[in-house]
């Protein structure tokens, strides 16, 4: 699967970012799917690296990949928002 340039995700998310409270940060950092989702997330990527995936099964992988570069663009602004509270 190729590496999807998330930059434009976040410029976008940026005015939502600058309204985490230290304790919006604090939760979204330690956000973690749940250990069912998890699981199926590996099982499709394993059937992804094996190049086994059905279409639904494929589009339902290339949601997560979405999701998780989402989640990932948030938890990383919430860090930074965190790491600026603690030098203050």
């Amino acid at each position: 699967m190729a590496t999807v340039d998330t930059g434009y995700l976040d410029r976008l998310l940026a005015p939502v970012t600058e309204c985490f409270t230290p304790e919006v940060a604090e939760r979204l950092v330690a956000l973690r799917a749940d250990a069912e989702t998890q699981t199926h997330i590996e099982e499709l990527a394993e059937k992804a690296n094996e190049g086994k995936l059905s279409p639904e099964e494929r589009a339902e992988y290339e949601d997560y990949i979405e999701a998780v570069d989402l989640i990932a663009i948030l938890q990383a602004r919430a860090r930074a928002i965190l790491a600026k509270r603690t030098k203050t």
